[in-house]
């Protein structure tokens, strides 16, 4: 008998090497948080010259990267969704609710990678956002796009905004999220295994999911997963005049935007005097500057990948990418090894700059064993586990 055949969606290189930039910018960050572990060395003890550059390499990198790593990621993660989900319907099977079973699979790994890290896991967030993409899948790319449109808005923060204009009694609702990483940082602190792992997965992952819903980021992945399954739907990703013309636009209108966006984040988020400003209005504009420097990494990192000489180096970018819930979750592992009481506790000793080369350390050994890993096996070893146990039981 002869096998159906169907069009499958080919993979895109410049999407496995951007997702690999967005590892590397998660490790490098983390890194510097000490993987959210805030003790550092005392400033009085160190040279005035390193405290110096501490301050400047805390500045720089946190300007450029923080929070853009994990937008790029989920704005990638709607981008497989759209890839996945057309490949089974070219075969006329709905992906949908074997997706919903990714996504429950995707919890574990969440669970194990927050087992070593103190602030929660994003995994998580993306557990419960990743099933917007269940629900627009089949809409029209305008209806998706004005969804995404409001989940930028963050109309959340907006809402509690109007509300304190209108009421100069009104409060915004108490989570205790502090509250919550106190009783996690004295798990860290205890050194004990037992005590560090169980308040990582539970109380810490409780506290990440209320930060990210009071911080804009919870509606704000969802946008993302729609910008990024929309950038899949219309093949954005490809090389051509027609997409490289959008990429240019889309970097000239993100700086423009941002060039706008940043000042005013300054003065009512970080300035802010008041705490309801800063936690409505000042976060809105926060995630909106972030949202829009994110937009400028992503079309330059496009623009240079596809028309400039150095598109040999960045393509080195790719195996990492291709590695990605392998790298994300064995750097949270060596993370912990590096800075807690649990294993050699280095964070008092480490300030920015130590931080910066260690988490760059991470980097690199990690893109040596990805390139000695895919010299014999096709997948990663933790995207080999979830692929598998994705499809579990289809004949």
């Amino acid at each position: 008998m002869k096998e159906a055949t169907f069009t499958k969606v080919p993979r895109v290189d410049i999407v496995d090497a951007l997702r690999g930039l967005a590892v590397m910018a998660i490790v490098i960050i983390h890194s510097l948080e000490h993987f959210i572990y805030p003790v550092y060395p005392d400033k009085m003890l160190q040279p005035e010259w390193l405290t110096a550059l501490d301050s400047v390499v805390f500045s720089v990198v946190f300007s450029l990267i923080a929070g853009k790593g994990y937008s790029i990621f989920a704005l990638l993660f709607g981008f497989t969704f759209y890839v996945q989900f057309m490949n089974q319907q070219n075969k006329g099977v709905d992906f949908r609710w074997r997706f919903i079973w990714r996504l429950m699979l995707l919890s574990v790994f969440a669970t194990i990678n927050a087992a070593f890290f103190p602030g929660g896991d994003v995994l998580l967030l993306f557990v419960f956002t990743g099933l917007s993409l269940v629900l627009v899948c089949k809409m029209s790319n305008k209806t998706i796009l004005i969804i995404a449109a409001i989940c930028f808005l963050q109309p959340i923060e907006l809402f509690h905004f109007i509300g304190s204009r209108l009421n100069d009694s009104y409060t915004m609702p108490e989570l205790n999220i502090g509250g919550l990483y106190e009783i996690v940082q004295e798990g860290v602190k205890s050194g004990d295994w037992k005590t560090f792992i169980s308040r990582n997965i539970t109380t810490g992952q409780k506290a990440s999911l209320l930060w990210a819903v009071n911080g804009g980021r919870f509606v704000q992945t969802i946008g993302l997963f729609l910008l990024g399954y929309l950038f899949s739907r219309k093949n954005l990703f490809v090389d051509s005049p027609d997409n490289s013309r959008f990429w240019i636009k889309l970097l000239i209108v993100s700086s423009l935007l941002f060039g706008v966006l940043y000042p005013l984040k300054v003065e009512w988020y970080d300035n802010a005097a008041s705490a309801i400003v800063k936690n409505s209005i000042g976060t809105a504009l926060d995630m909106w500057q972030k949202l829009s420097f994110t937009l400028v990494i992503v079309s330059s990192f496009v623009t240079v990948y596809y028309r400039s000489s150095l598109k040999t180096r960045i393509e080195k970018l790719k195996v990492y990418g291709k590695m990605s819930l392998t790298n994300y979750i064995s750097q949270s592992i060596i993370g912990a090894f590096i800075f807690f009481p649990i294993g050699l506790n280095l964070s008092p000793y480490l300030g920015y700059t130590a931080s910066l080369v260690v988490g760059i350390f991470i980097f690199l050994i990690q893109l040596y064993f990805n390139n000695l890993w895919f010299k014999h096996y096709g997948k990663g070893p933790m995207e080999k586990l979830w692929h598998t146990l994705t499809w579990i039981g289809k004949r």
